[in-house]
Protein backbone atom coordinates (compact mmCIF):
# COMPACT_ATOMS: atom_id res chain seq x y z
CA UNK A 1 0.00 0.00 0.00
CA UNK A 2 0.96 3.71 -0.84
CA UNK A 3 2.69 6.03 2.02
CA UNK A 4 -1.01 7.79 2.77
CA UNK A 5 -2.87 4.72 3.53
CA UNK A 6 -0.45 3.45 5.96
CA UNK A 7 -0.11 6.71 7.32
CA UNK A 8 -4.09 6.31 7.80
CA UNK A 9 -3.66 2.79 9.72
CA UNK A 10 -0.96 5.04 11.64
CA UNK A 11 -3.93 7.11 12.73
CA UNK A 12 -5.97 4.41 13.61
CA UNK A 13 -3.15 2.95 16.02
CA UNK A 14 -3.84 5.27 18.97
CA UNK A 15 -7.57 4.05 18.94
CA UNK A 16 -6.74 0.15 18.77
CA UNK A 17 -3.29 0.11 21.22
CA UNK A 18 -4.46 3.40 23.49
CA UNK A 19 -1.88 3.99 26.12
CA UNK A 20 -3.94 4.84 28.83
CA UNK A 21 -6.66 1.62 28.92
CA UNK A 22 -4.48 -1.91 29.83
CA UNK A 23 -7.73 -3.21 29.58
CA UNK A 24 -8.01 -2.50 25.30
CA UNK A 25 -4.90 -4.12 24.97
CA UNK A 26 -5.43 -6.84 26.74
CA UNK A 27 -8.64 -7.54 25.02
CA UNK A 28 -6.27 -7.60 21.64
CA UNK A 29 -3.63 -9.77 22.61
CA UNK A 30 -6.99 -12.40 23.68
CA UNK A 31 -8.19 -11.99 20.26
CA UNK A 32 -4.83 -12.15 18.40
CA UNK A 33 -4.08 -15.07 20.04
CA UNK A 34 -7.20 -17.14 19.64
CA UNK A 35 -6.99 -16.08 15.71
CA UNK A 36 -3.50 -18.12 15.89
CA UNK A 37 -4.65 -21.17 17.73
CA UNK A 38 -7.95 -21.15 15.15
CA UNK A 39 -5.97 -21.32 12.22
CA UNK A 40 -3.13 -24.00 14.08
CA UNK A 41 -6.22 -26.20 14.55
CA UNK A 42 -7.27 -25.62 10.86
CA UNK A 43 -3.44 -26.98 9.90
CA UNK A 44 -4.35 -30.26 11.43
CA UNK A 45 -8.01 -31.32 10.23
CA UNK A 46 -6.11 -32.35 6.48
CA UNK A 47 -3.73 -34.73 7.65
CA UNK A 48 -6.50 -36.43 9.51
CA UNK A 49 -8.09 -36.93 6.37
CA UNK A 50 -5.08 -37.95 4.59
CA UNK A 51 -4.62 -40.81 7.66
CA UNK A 52 -8.26 -41.20 7.70
CA UNK A 53 -8.39 -41.98 4.05
CA UNK A 54 -5.28 -44.73 4.06
CA UNK A 55 -6.63 -46.89 6.92
CA UNK A 56 -9.91 -46.65 5.16
CA UNK A 57 -8.21 -48.08 2.08
CA UNK A 58 -5.66 -50.21 3.84
CA UNK A 59 -8.14 -51.77 6.05
CA UNK A 60 -11.45 -51.42 4.57
CA UNK A 61 -13.45 -53.02 8.06
CA UNK A 62 -11.65 -50.47 10.38
CA UNK A 63 -12.77 -47.04 11.65
CA UNK A 64 -10.77 -44.84 12.78
CA UNK A 65 -12.62 -43.67 15.75
CA UNK A 66 -9.50 -41.74 16.98
CA UNK A 67 -9.30 -40.17 14.06
CA UNK A 68 -12.65 -38.99 13.38
CA UNK A 69 -12.69 -38.00 17.01
CA UNK A 70 -9.73 -36.04 16.07
CA UNK A 71 -11.31 -34.26 13.53
CA UNK A 72 -14.06 -33.43 15.12
CA UNK A 73 -12.16 -31.87 17.78
CA UNK A 74 -10.11 -29.92 15.47
CA UNK A 75 -13.45 -28.38 14.42
CA UNK A 76 -14.69 -27.51 17.22
CA UNK A 77 -11.75 -26.43 18.48
CA UNK A 78 -11.08 -24.04 15.43
CA UNK A 79 -14.71 -22.70 15.67
CA UNK A 80 -14.61 -21.87 19.65
CA UNK A 81 -11.35 -19.86 19.15
CA UNK A 82 -13.02 -18.29 16.01
CA UNK A 83 -16.31 -16.81 18.47
CA UNK A 84 -13.76 -16.24 20.88
CA UNK A 85 -11.81 -14.21 18.48
CA UNK A 86 -15.21 -12.46 17.39
CA UNK A 87 -16.67 -12.03 20.72
CA UNK A 88 -13.32 -9.98 22.12
CA UNK A 89 -12.29 -8.00 18.69
CA UNK A 90 -16.26 -6.86 18.81
CA UNK A 91 -15.52 -4.83 21.65
CA UNK A 92 -11.86 -3.48 20.69
CA UNK A 93 -13.62 -2.23 17.01
CA UNK A 94 -16.88 -1.05 19.10
CA UNK A 95 -14.45 0.94 21.26
CA UNK A 96 -12.73 2.70 18.39
CA UNK A 97 -15.62 3.40 16.45
CA UNK A 98 -17.13 5.16 19.59
CA UNK A 99 -13.61 7.12 20.10
CA UNK A 100 -13.28 7.99 16.27
CA UNK A 101 -17.07 8.94 16.00
CA UNK A 102 -16.73 11.29 18.95
CA UNK A 103 -13.64 12.72 18.01
CA UNK A 104 -14.90 13.54 14.26
CA UNK A 105 -17.91 15.22 15.72
CA UNK A 106 -16.36 17.33 18.89
CA UNK A 107 -13.77 18.37 15.98
CA UNK A 108 -16.66 19.59 13.83
CA UNK A 109 -18.21 21.79 16.38
CA UNK A 110 -14.70 23.41 17.37
CA UNK A 111 -14.67 24.22 13.37
CA UNK A 112 -15.22 27.62 12.87
CA UNK A 113 -18.50 29.35 11.50
CA UNK A 114 -17.33 29.75 7.84
CA UNK A 115 -16.03 26.22 7.78
CA UNK A 116 -19.72 25.02 8.27
CA UNK A 117 -21.63 27.92 6.54
CA UNK A 118 -19.44 26.68 3.29
CA UNK A 119 -19.97 23.13 3.77
CA UNK A 120 -23.46 21.44 3.48
CA UNK A 121 -25.10 19.23 6.03
CA UNK A 122 -25.86 16.44 3.82
CA UNK A 123 -22.73 15.92 2.00
CA UNK A 124 -20.95 15.95 5.57
CA UNK A 125 -23.01 13.73 7.53
CA UNK A 126 -22.62 11.02 4.38
CA UNK A 127 -18.79 11.67 5.26
CA UNK A 128 -19.07 10.64 8.54
CA UNK A 129 -21.46 7.82 8.21
CA UNK A 130 -19.21 6.07 5.82
CA UNK A 131 -15.92 6.95 8.02
CA UNK A 132 -16.90 5.49 10.67
CA UNK A 133 -18.90 1.90 8.84
CA UNK A 134 -15.56 1.91 7.17
CA UNK A 135 -13.39 1.63 10.28
CA UNK A 136 -15.39 -1.10 11.24
CA UNK A 137 -14.99 -2.83 7.66
CA UNK A 138 -11.20 -2.27 7.88
CA UNK A 139 -10.53 -3.61 10.62
CA UNK A 140 -12.63 -6.37 10.87
CA UNK A 141 -11.37 -7.79 7.34
CA UNK A 142 -7.38 -6.52 8.24
CA UNK A 143 -7.86 -8.96 10.92
CA UNK A 144 -9.70 -11.60 10.52
CA UNK A 145 -9.03 -12.00 6.56
CA UNK A 146 -5.81 -10.13 5.48
CA UNK A 147 -3.56 -11.09 8.38
CA UNK A 148 -4.81 -15.05 8.90
CA UNK A 149 -4.92 -15.84 5.55
CA UNK A 150 -0.99 -14.60 4.63
CA UNK A 151 -0.40 -16.75 8.12
CA UNK A 152 -2.56 -19.26 6.87
CA UNK A 153 -0.73 -19.19 3.00
CA UNK A 154 2.88 -19.42 4.60
CA UNK A 155 1.70 -22.57 6.73
CA UNK A 156 -0.02 -24.36 3.85
CA UNK A 157 2.57 -23.75 1.84
CA UNK A 158 5.48 -25.84 4.77
CA UNK A 159 3.19 -27.95 4.97
CA UNK A 160 3.12 -28.99 1.77
CA UNK A 161 6.99 -28.43 1.16
CA UNK A 162 7.93 -30.35 4.13
CA UNK A 163 5.25 -33.28 3.51
CA UNK A 164 5.15 -33.26 -0.61
CA UNK A 165 6.89 -32.00 -3.19
CA UNK A 166 9.02 -28.55 -3.83
CA UNK A 167 6.93 -28.24 -7.45
CA UNK A 168 3.82 -28.23 -4.77
CA UNK A 169 5.20 -25.56 -3.09
CA UNK A 170 6.37 -23.86 -6.63
CA UNK A 171 2.58 -24.23 -8.52
CA UNK A 172 0.83 -22.88 -5.15
CA UNK A 173 3.30 -19.86 -4.76
CA UNK A 174 3.00 -18.91 -8.63
CA UNK A 175 -1.13 -19.09 -8.57
CA UNK A 176 -1.23 -16.77 -4.90
CA UNK A 177 1.29 -14.04 -6.76
CA UNK A 178 -0.66 -14.14 -9.89
CA UNK A 179 -4.10 -14.10 -8.33
CA UNK A 180 -2.75 -11.00 -5.58
CA UNK A 181 -1.14 -9.14 -8.58
CA UNK A 182 -4.75 -9.17 -10.67
CA UNK A 183 -6.73 -8.61 -7.36
CA UNK A 184 -4.54 -5.70 -6.87
CA UNK A 185 -4.77 -4.27 -10.22
CA UNK A 186 -8.34 -4.11 -10.84
CA UNK A 187 -9.02 -2.94 -7.25
CA UNK A 188 -7.02 0.19 -8.18
CA UNK A 189 -9.08 0.57 -11.55
CA UNK A 190 -12.36 0.51 -9.98
CA UNK A 191 -11.47 2.65 -7.04
CA UNK A 192 -11.75 5.82 -9.92
CA UNK A 193 -15.33 4.21 -10.29
CA UNK A 194 -16.17 4.23 -6.52
CA UNK A 195 -14.73 7.95 -5.91
CA UNK A 196 -17.48 8.77 -8.19
CA UNK A 197 -19.77 6.57 -6.42
CA UNK A 198 -19.14 8.55 -3.37
CA UNK A 199 -19.17 11.93 -4.96
CA UNK A 200 -22.60 11.37 -6.82
CA UNK A 201 -23.70 10.27 -3.91
CA UNK A 202 -22.60 12.88 -1.62
CA UNK A 203 -24.37 15.45 -4.35
CA UNK A 204 -27.82 13.54 -4.08
CA UNK A 205 -27.91 13.29 -0.28
CA UNK A 206 -27.29 16.72 -0.36
CA UNK A 207 -29.95 18.08 -2.72
CA UNK A 208 -32.55 15.53 -0.95
CA UNK A 209 -31.85 17.42 2.79
CA UNK A 210 -31.90 20.92 1.19
CA UNK A 211 -35.15 20.35 -0.39
CA UNK A 212 -36.77 18.80 2.07
CA UNK A 213 -35.61 21.58 5.02
CA UNK A 214 -37.28 24.02 2.37
CA UNK A 215 -40.22 22.04 1.96
CA UNK A 216 -42.24 24.94 2.21
CA UNK A 217 -40.43 27.33 -0.02
CA UNK A 218 -40.62 24.35 -2.80
CA UNK A 219 -44.19 24.48 -2.20
CA UNK A 220 -44.51 28.25 -2.42
CA UNK A 221 -42.71 28.49 -6.03
CA UNK A 222 -43.94 25.02 -7.02
CA UNK A 223 -41.06 23.64 -8.23
CA UNK A 224 -41.63 20.05 -7.22
CA UNK A 225 -40.10 19.15 -10.47
CA UNK A 226 -37.60 21.25 -10.41
CA UNK A 227 -36.19 19.45 -7.63
CA UNK A 228 -36.91 15.96 -8.68
CA UNK A 229 -34.86 16.97 -12.21
CA UNK A 230 -31.93 18.48 -9.51
CA UNK A 231 -32.04 15.45 -7.24
CA UNK A 232 -32.40 12.84 -10.35
CA UNK A 233 -29.52 14.11 -12.18
CA UNK A 234 -26.78 13.32 -9.04
CA UNK A 235 -29.07 9.91 -9.14
CA UNK A 236 -28.00 9.59 -12.49
CA UNK A 237 -24.09 9.91 -12.06
CA UNK A 238 -24.47 7.67 -9.85
CA UNK A 239 -26.22 5.26 -11.47
CA UNK A 240 -23.61 5.29 -14.30
CA UNK A 241 -21.04 4.79 -11.78
CA UNK A 242 -22.38 1.95 -10.27
CA UNK A 243 -22.90 0.29 -13.19
CA UNK A 244 -19.57 0.80 -14.39
CA UNK A 245 -18.30 -0.33 -10.83
CA UNK A 246 -20.61 -3.65 -11.18
CA UNK A 247 -18.80 -4.55 -14.96
CA UNK A 248 -15.45 -4.32 -13.15
CA UNK A 249 -16.49 -6.23 -10.34
CA UNK A 250 -17.58 -8.73 -13.04
CA UNK A 251 -14.03 -8.84 -14.14
CA UNK A 252 -12.49 -8.79 -11.46
CA UNK A 253 -13.89 -12.47 -10.36
CA UNK A 254 -13.76 -14.27 -13.19
CA UNK A 255 -10.22 -13.36 -13.47
CA UNK A 256 -9.84 -14.55 -9.72
CA UNK A 257 -11.55 -17.36 -10.65
CA UNK A 258 -9.88 -18.66 -13.55
CA UNK A 259 -6.43 -17.98 -11.97
CA UNK A 260 -7.60 -20.49 -9.02
CA UNK A 261 -9.44 -23.22 -11.24
CA UNK A 262 -5.40 -23.48 -13.48
CA UNK A 263 -3.93 -23.84 -9.99
CA UNK A 264 -5.96 -26.01 -8.64
CA UNK A 265 -5.97 -28.69 -11.67
CA UNK A 266 -2.41 -28.17 -12.39
CA UNK A 267 -1.73 -29.83 -8.30
CA UNK A 268 -4.40 -32.08 -8.89
CA UNK A 269 -2.67 -33.38 -11.83
CA UNK A 270 0.56 -33.47 -9.86
CA UNK A 271 -0.94 -35.75 -7.17
CA UNK A 272 -2.59 -38.20 -9.32
CA UNK A 273 0.97 -38.64 -11.16
CA UNK A 274 1.81 -39.41 -7.68
CA UNK A 275 -0.67 -41.80 -6.97
CA UNK A 276 0.04 -44.12 -9.85
CA UNK A 277 3.52 -43.30 -9.25
CA UNK A 278 3.07 -45.02 -6.09
CA UNK A 279 4.93 -41.82 -4.49
CA UNK A 280 1.85 -41.00 -2.80
CA UNK A 281 -1.27 -42.60 -1.11
CA UNK A 282 -4.63 -41.61 -1.91
CA UNK A 283 -4.99 -39.81 1.32
CA UNK A 284 -2.35 -37.56 0.21
CA UNK A 285 -4.42 -37.22 -2.58
CA UNK A 286 -7.34 -36.05 -0.60
CA UNK A 287 -5.38 -34.02 1.93
CA UNK A 288 -3.63 -32.03 -0.85
CA UNK A 289 -6.73 -30.99 -2.60
CA UNK A 290 -8.31 -30.18 1.26
CA UNK A 291 -5.02 -28.42 1.68
CA UNK A 292 -5.73 -25.98 -1.24
CA UNK A 293 -9.26 -25.87 -0.85
CA UNK A 294 -8.75 -25.02 2.47
CA UNK A 295 -6.35 -22.09 1.26
CA UNK A 296 -8.36 -21.25 -1.75
CA UNK A 297 -11.30 -19.93 0.29
CA UNK A 298 -9.74 -17.31 2.24
CA UNK A 299 -7.46 -16.55 -1.03
CA UNK A 300 -10.75 -15.73 -2.26
CA UNK A 301 -11.94 -13.76 0.84
CA UNK A 302 -8.55 -11.94 0.08
CA UNK A 303 -9.14 -10.58 -2.95
CA UNK A 304 -12.73 -9.33 -1.52
CA UNK A 305 -11.53 -7.94 1.53
CA UNK A 306 -8.17 -5.86 -0.42
CA UNK A 307 -11.54 -4.64 -2.46
CA UNK A 308 -13.21 -3.56 0.88
CA UNK A 309 -10.01 -2.37 2.25
CA UNK A 310 -9.56 -0.32 -0.52
CA UNK A 311 -13.03 1.03 -0.52
CA UNK A 312 -12.93 1.64 3.17
CA UNK A 313 -9.78 3.44 2.64
CA UNK A 314 -11.56 5.58 -0.08
CA UNK A 315 -13.98 6.57 2.22
CA UNK A 316 -12.13 6.78 5.75
CA UNK A 317 -9.75 9.47 3.38
CA UNK A 318 -12.87 11.59 3.16
CA UNK A 319 -13.17 11.70 7.31
CA UNK A 320 -10.10 12.12 7.82
CA UNK A 321 -9.94 15.34 5.73
CA UNK A 322 -12.63 16.37 7.78
CA UNK A 323 -10.28 15.77 10.70
CA UNK A 324 -7.52 18.01 9.35
CA UNK A 325 -9.59 20.64 8.91
CA UNK A 326 -7.52 23.63 11.01
CA UNK A 327 -9.46 24.77 13.66
CA UNK A 328 -8.86 28.52 12.80
CA UNK A 329 -10.65 29.79 16.05
CA UNK A 330 -8.52 28.07 19.32
CA UNK A 331 -7.97 29.32 22.37
CA UNK A 332 -4.00 30.38 22.84
CA UNK A 333 -2.25 28.06 25.32
CA UNK A 334 -2.09 30.72 27.90
CA UNK A 335 -5.80 31.58 27.75
CA UNK A 336 -7.78 32.26 30.92
CA UNK A 337 -11.22 32.70 32.33
CA UNK A 338 -12.95 36.13 31.62
CA UNK A 339 -12.85 37.90 35.01
CA UNK A 340 -16.56 39.30 34.21
CA UNK A 341 -16.58 42.64 36.26
CA UNK A 342 -19.72 44.83 35.04
CA UNK A 343 -19.35 44.06 30.93
CA UNK A 344 -17.76 46.98 30.04
CA UNK A 345 -17.34 46.24 26.42
CA UNK A 346 -15.41 48.28 23.67
CA UNK A 347 -14.52 47.83 19.73
CA UNK A 348 -11.51 49.52 19.29
CA UNK A 349 -10.36 50.69 15.44
CA UNK A 350 -11.89 46.85 14.58
CA UNK A 351 -11.71 45.82 11.20
CA UNK A 352 -13.02 42.74 9.47
CA UNK A 353 -14.49 40.79 6.43
CA UNK A 354 -15.59 37.29 5.38
CA UNK A 355 -13.32 37.44 2.27
CA UNK A 356 -10.16 39.94 1.83
CA UNK A 357 -11.93 41.85 -1.26
CA UNK A 358 -15.22 42.64 0.64
CA UNK A 359 -14.80 44.44 3.74
CA UNK A 360 -17.73 44.07 5.98
CA UNK A 361 -16.63 46.06 9.07
CA UNK A 362 -13.88 49.50 8.62
CA UNK A 363 -12.36 50.94 11.49
CA UNK A 364 -15.41 50.52 13.32
CA UNK A 365 -15.10 51.64 16.97
CA UNK A 366 -17.71 52.34 19.97
CA UNK A 367 -18.06 51.72 23.75
CA UNK A 368 -20.80 50.01 26.06
CA UNK A 369 -20.47 51.21 29.49
CA UNK A 370 -21.72 48.13 31.85
CA UNK A 371 -25.04 48.07 32.18
CA UNK A 372 -25.88 50.24 29.51
CA UNK A 373 -27.96 49.39 26.33
CA UNK A 374 -26.36 50.22 22.45
CA UNK A 375 -28.28 50.03 19.90
CA UNK A 376 -26.90 48.93 15.90
CA UNK A 377 -29.44 50.04 13.34
CA UNK A 378 -28.84 50.12 9.64
CA UNK A 379 -29.67 48.68 6.18
CA UNK A 380 -29.07 44.96 5.33
CA UNK A 381 -25.75 44.14 4.68
CA UNK A 382 -24.12 46.85 6.56
CA UNK A 383 -22.50 44.57 9.24
CA UNK A 384 -24.82 44.81 12.28
CA UNK A 385 -25.27 40.83 12.78
CA UNK A 386 -21.74 40.30 12.38
CA UNK A 387 -20.84 42.58 15.12
CA UNK A 388 -22.90 39.71 16.89
CA UNK A 389 -21.14 37.34 15.67
CA UNK A 390 -17.75 38.81 16.50
CA UNK A 391 -18.36 39.29 20.27
CA UNK A 392 -19.23 35.85 20.54
CA UNK A 393 -15.58 35.46 18.32
CA UNK A 394 -17.31 32.97 15.67
CA UNK A 395 -14.25 34.93 13.64
CA UNK A 396 -11.27 36.94 14.40
CA UNK A 397 -10.52 40.22 13.36
CA UNK A 398 -8.71 41.41 10.94
CA UNK A 399 -7.21 44.34 12.55
CA UNK A 400 -8.23 46.17 15.91
CA UNK A 401 -9.26 44.73 19.36
CA UNK A 402 -12.68 44.16 21.08
CA UNK A 403 -12.00 44.27 25.09
CA UNK A 404 -14.77 43.14 27.83
CA UNK A 405 -14.03 44.39 31.17
CA UNK A 406 -10.40 45.79 29.39
CA UNK A 407 -9.71 41.92 28.59
CA UNK A 408 -9.05 41.37 24.73
CA UNK A 409 -11.32 38.22 23.59
CA UNK A 410 -8.81 36.47 21.99
CA UNK A 411 -6.99 36.34 25.15
CA UNK A 412 -9.62 34.59 27.52
CA UNK A 413 -11.30 31.11 26.85
CA UNK A 414 -14.07 30.53 24.71
CA UNK A 415 -16.32 29.19 26.97
CA UNK A 416 -15.84 31.10 29.67
CA UNK A 417 -16.27 34.22 26.80
CA UNK A 418 -19.42 31.94 25.50
CA UNK A 419 -20.92 31.50 28.96
CA UNK A 420 -21.59 35.56 30.01
CA UNK A 421 -23.15 36.13 26.75
CA UNK A 422 -26.79 34.83 25.72
CA UNK A 423 -28.31 35.90 22.43
CA UNK A 424 -31.41 35.83 20.57
CA UNK A 425 -30.73 35.69 17.10
CA UNK A 426 -32.46 36.78 14.09
CA UNK A 427 -32.97 33.35 12.48
CA UNK A 428 -34.37 31.30 15.27
CA UNK A 429 -33.48 27.27 14.53
CA UNK A 430 -34.56 24.67 17.03
CA UNK A 431 -33.75 21.03 17.48
CA UNK A 432 -35.79 18.60 16.36
CA UNK A 433 -37.14 17.55 19.91
CA UNK A 434 -39.89 18.94 22.32
CA UNK A 435 -40.55 22.37 23.61
CA UNK A 436 -38.90 22.04 26.67
CA UNK A 437 -35.80 20.20 25.52
CA UNK A 438 -35.33 23.34 23.50
CA UNK A 439 -35.88 26.08 26.12
CA UNK A 440 -33.56 24.00 28.81
CA UNK A 441 -31.06 23.92 26.09
CA UNK A 442 -30.24 27.17 27.77
CA UNK A 443 -29.20 25.58 30.86
CA UNK A 444 -29.91 21.95 30.85
CA UNK A 445 -29.42 21.54 34.52
CA UNK A 446 -32.27 23.18 35.75
CA UNK A 447 -35.73 22.43 36.77
CA UNK A 448 -38.18 22.53 35.44
CA UNK A 449 -39.92 24.73 37.19
CA UNK A 450 -36.83 27.39 36.03
CA UNK A 451 -37.30 26.47 32.76
CA UNK A 452 -41.40 26.98 32.86
CA UNK A 453 -40.49 30.11 34.65
CA UNK A 454 -38.41 31.33 31.85
CA UNK A 455 -41.12 30.29 29.21
CA UNK A 456 -43.06 33.06 30.98
CA UNK A 457 -41.20 35.83 31.10
CA UNK A 458 -40.86 34.96 27.39
CA UNK A 459 -44.95 35.04 26.94
CA UNK A 460 -44.79 31.40 25.75
CA UNK A 461 -46.29 29.46 28.81
CA UNK A 462 -49.65 29.37 28.14
CA UNK A 463 -49.28 28.55 24.80
CA UNK A 464 -47.63 25.71 25.61
CA UNK A 465 -49.89 24.64 28.00
CA UNK A 466 -53.19 24.95 25.42
CA UNK A 467 -51.04 22.24 23.81
CA UNK A 468 -52.18 18.53 23.85
CA UNK A 469 -48.91 17.49 24.52
CA UNK A 470 -47.55 20.80 26.18
CA UNK A 471 -43.95 21.01 26.91
CA UNK A 472 -43.46 17.48 25.14
CA UNK A 473 -44.50 18.72 22.39
CA UNK A 474 -42.09 18.36 19.33
CA UNK A 475 -41.65 20.86 17.22
CA UNK A 476 -40.07 19.28 14.00
CA UNK A 477 -37.00 19.75 11.87
CA UNK A 478 -35.60 23.41 12.51
CA UNK A 479 -38.94 24.05 14.56
CA UNK A 480 -41.02 24.52 11.48
CA UNK A 481 -44.25 22.81 13.29
CA UNK A 482 -44.26 25.85 15.44
CA UNK A 483 -45.10 29.74 13.96
CA UNK A 484 -42.23 32.04 13.44
CA UNK A 485 -43.27 33.80 16.60
CA UNK A 486 -43.70 31.06 18.64
CA UNK A 487 -40.23 29.96 17.62
CA UNK A 488 -38.75 33.74 18.55
CA UNK A 489 -40.10 33.47 22.00
CA UNK A 490 -39.06 29.53 22.65
CA UNK A 491 -35.56 31.46 21.92
CA UNK A 492 -36.03 33.45 24.11
CA UNK A 493 -37.21 31.81 27.18
CA UNK A 494 -33.94 29.71 25.89
CA UNK A 495 -31.51 32.73 26.49
CA UNK A 496 -33.59 33.64 29.40
CA UNK A 497 -32.64 30.27 31.05
CA UNK A 498 -29.08 30.77 30.29
CA UNK A 499 -28.73 33.87 32.65
CA UNK A 500 -26.35 35.40 30.97
CA UNK A 501 -24.51 39.12 32.00
CA UNK A 502 -24.58 40.67 28.38
CA UNK A 503 -27.79 40.73 26.56
CA UNK A 504 -27.49 40.18 22.72
CA UNK A 505 -31.27 40.68 20.30
CA UNK A 506 -30.38 40.69 17.17
CA UNK A 507 -34.20 41.24 15.26
CA UNK A 508 -35.54 39.15 18.69
CA UNK A 509 -39.06 40.36 18.29
CA UNK A 510 -39.02 40.61 14.81
CA UNK A 511 -41.64 37.92 14.16
CA UNK A 512 -44.36 39.12 16.87
CA UNK A 513 -47.31 40.84 16.92
CA UNK A 514 -47.32 44.56 18.58
CA UNK A 515 -48.68 43.08 21.73
CA UNK A 516 -46.67 40.60 22.74
CA UNK A 517 -43.77 42.36 21.08
CA UNK A 518 -44.82 45.31 24.02
CA UNK A 519 -44.88 42.80 26.37
CA UNK A 520 -41.77 41.04 25.91
CA UNK A 521 -39.82 44.46 25.56
CA UNK A 522 -41.27 45.45 28.95
CA UNK A 523 -40.25 42.20 30.77
CA UNK A 524 -37.02 42.09 28.39
CA UNK A 525 -36.12 45.79 29.63
CA UNK A 526 -36.88 44.62 33.11
CA UNK A 527 -34.64 41.94 33.03
CA UNK A 528 -32.01 43.41 31.28
CA UNK A 529 -31.57 46.23 33.77
CA UNK A 530 -28.34 46.78 34.93
CA UNK A 531 -26.93 44.25 32.40
CA UNK A 532 -24.95 45.23 29.30
CA UNK A 533 -27.30 44.77 26.33
CA UNK A 534 -26.64 45.27 22.47
CA UNK A 535 -29.76 45.72 20.38
CA UNK A 536 -29.73 44.72 16.56
CA UNK A 537 -32.73 46.26 14.94
CA UNK A 538 -34.31 47.18 11.87
CA UNK A 539 -37.69 48.66 13.42
CA UNK A 540 -36.56 51.56 15.37
CA UNK A 541 -39.39 51.39 17.52
CA UNK A 542 -37.78 49.14 19.70
CA UNK A 543 -34.23 50.86 20.31
CA UNK A 544 -35.97 54.18 21.22
CA UNK A 545 -35.13 53.71 24.64
CA UNK A 546 -31.46 52.70 24.56
CA UNK A 547 -28.63 55.03 26.11
CA UNK A 548 -26.91 55.18 23.03
CA UNK A 549 -27.38 54.04 18.96
CA UNK A 550 -25.05 53.80 15.94
CA UNK A 551 -26.29 53.60 12.49
CA UNK A 552 -24.30 51.32 10.25
CA UNK A 553 -23.86 51.80 6.96
CA UNK A 554 -21.43 50.22 4.64
CA UNK A 555 -19.34 49.11 7.37
CA UNK A 556 -18.85 51.87 8.94
CA UNK A 557 -20.56 54.24 11.89
CA UNK A 558 -22.14 56.76 9.84
CA UNK A 559 -24.31 58.74 12.93
CA UNK A 560 -24.16 57.78 16.68
CA UNK A 561 -26.13 59.40 19.82
CA UNK A 562 -29.61 59.15 21.69
CA UNK A 563 -32.79 58.74 19.63
CA UNK A 564 -33.88 62.44 20.31
CA UNK A 565 -30.22 63.25 19.50
CA UNK A 566 -30.20 61.55 16.08
CA UNK A 567 -33.41 63.39 15.47
CA UNK A 568 -32.29 66.29 15.55
CA UNK A 569 -29.01 65.88 13.58
CA UNK A 570 -31.76 65.48 10.66
CA UNK A 571 -29.56 62.70 8.56
CA UNK A 572 -29.62 58.84 8.15
CA UNK A 573 -31.49 58.14 11.25
CA UNK A 574 -34.14 60.92 10.80
CA UNK A 575 -34.83 59.52 7.72
CA UNK A 576 -34.92 56.02 8.46
CA UNK A 577 -37.75 56.96 11.54
CA UNK A 578 -39.72 58.91 8.79
CA UNK A 579 -40.21 56.15 6.04
CA UNK A 580 -41.08 53.91 9.40
CA UNK A 581 -43.51 56.34 10.52
CA UNK A 582 -45.30 56.49 7.50
CA UNK A 583 -45.22 52.89 6.79
CA UNK A 584 -46.70 52.36 10.30
CA UNK A 585 -49.70 54.94 10.35
CA UNK A 586 -50.09 55.11 6.69
CA UNK A 587 -51.56 52.55 4.16
CA UNK A 588 -50.06 49.19 3.61
CA UNK A 589 -49.92 49.43 -0.03
CA UNK A 590 -49.60 52.71 -2.52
Amino acid sequence: MSTPQFSLFRRLTPYLWPQSMPEAKLRLVIATTALILSKVSLLGIPLLFKYTVDILARHPLTIPYGLIVGYAFLRLTSSLFSEIRDTVFAQVTQRTLRQVGLKVFEHLHNLSLQFHLGRQTGGVSRIIERGTKSIETLMTFLTFSILPTLAEIVLVGSVLWWFYDVRFMAITCVTMTAYIFYTLKLTEWRIGYVRTMNASDNQAQTKAIDSLLNYETVKYFGNEDHEKKRFDTALCHYEKAAIQSKISLSYLNVGQATIMSLGLMAVMILASRGVLNNTMTTGDLVAVNVFLIQLYIPLFNLGFAYREIKLSMVNLEEMFQLLDEPEDIKDRIDAHPLSFKGGNIVFNKVYFAYHPERPILKNISFKVPAGKTLAIVGTSGAGKSTISRLLFRFYDIMDGCILIDNQDIRTVTQESLRACIGIVPQDTVLFNDTIYYNIAYGRPQETQSEVEEAARQAKIHDFILSLPEGYQTRVGERGLKLSGGEKQRVSIARMLLKKPQIFIFDEATSALDSRTEKEIHENLRRLSHHHTTVIIAHRLSTVVDADHILVLGHGQIVEEGSHHTLLKLNGVYAKMWQRQQKRKNGPVFS
